[in-house]
């Protein structure tokens, strides 16, 4: 890959589940680019939810998967909430190198209520926590931060994340929504480094803060349905959005839904469980799994 605007070019990328890395010459700034095609449709068909709870589980798997895409150790991510609100409970869990799979709990007669409204991510999320932690593997210390939820957007969420917790600005934007061909989700972030002379043309601190702002703006100016299409490639989004900063492009990662469900698994965590919690989970009076 050439790293000015004029000798950039890219090859024919497989399309969808993947994580595509790269990093703004210009500025500096390092990015993802997830796209997900049978991989969040595969997730999001093992659950009987209303569309825009899907939807909410989508967007998580992308945003997970762009998080954890950028795990440079063998182990795994978890993004996980807790609310009050009609989805109550969400857990998506990455594993290295590319291997995903989430998990979305509502309260149906809550949503049958209101269902109607034009329900958007953060009343659906209402408010409560956002946790990602960090798992390193056996002998090592596991790695939390947490924000509140407060009925903002997973998107606003990650923001204050990586601002409370990693002291690092980032900008993102996520998308998942139901074609002819099943459910897609994708994402794209960039995150800001600390700055540096080296950067070409060797800017000062306020012309890399002024660098920093045009990455965000062009990040930003990428719309919902470039997320998704499928007739799009990802290297080709990657393109329009930065040609002008010159991109720095690295090898794509495969993603898989990676579910680990089996009745021996099953089986343990019934037997894990108390009698008033087996009880609060049957329906006539039956413990149904799926």
């Amino acid at each position: 890959m050439g790293e000015t605007p004029t000798t950039l070019k890219f090859e024919g990328t497989p399309g969808d589940d993947l994580v595509l890395p790269f990093r703004t010459v210009r500025s500096g700034a390092v990015g993802r680019l997830v796209r997900l095609g049978t991989c969040v449709d595969t997730i999001l068909s093992h659950h009987d939810v209303p569309e825009p709870v899907a939807q909410t589980l989508g967007e998580a798997v992308a945003l997970t998967t762009m998080l954890g895409a950028a795990l440079k150790f063998e182990g795994k991510m978890i993004l996980q909430t807790k609310t009050d609100g009609i989805v109550d409970f969400l857990v998506i869990n990455f594993e290295t190198p590319g291997r995903v799979r989430g998990y979305v709990r509502y309260d149906k007669a809550r949503f049958e209520r209101r269902n109607g409204e034009r329900l958007g991510e953060g009343a659906l999320l209402g408010s409560g926590h956002l946790a990602i932690t960090i798992d390193q593997g056996e002998n090592m210390d596991r790695y939390q931060g947490i924000v509140e939820l407060s009925g903002r957007t997973l998107s606003e969420c990650t923001h204050a994340y990586f601002q409370q917790s990693e002291q690092l600005d980032a900008g993102v934007l996520i998308a998942a929504g139901r074609r002819d061909d099943g459910w897609r989700a994708g994402g794209i972030m960039v995150q800001r480094l600390p700055y540096s002379r080296d950067l070409p043309g060797r800017p000062s601190e306020d012309e890399y803060d002024d660098l920093w702002r045009t990455a965000v703006t062009l990040m930003s100016s990428a719309r919902a349905q470039e997320l998704l299409a499928a007739d799009l490639a990802p290297e080709q989004l990657r393109y329009r959005l930065f040609h002008q900063e010159g991109v720095r492009a690295y090898e794509a990662q495969p993603m898989t839904d990676s579910c680990r469900c089996s009745r021996e698994r099953v089986e343990r965590v019934l037997l894990s469980l108390n009698q008033d919690e087996i009880e609060d989970m049957k329906v006539d009076g039956a413990l149904i799994v799926n």
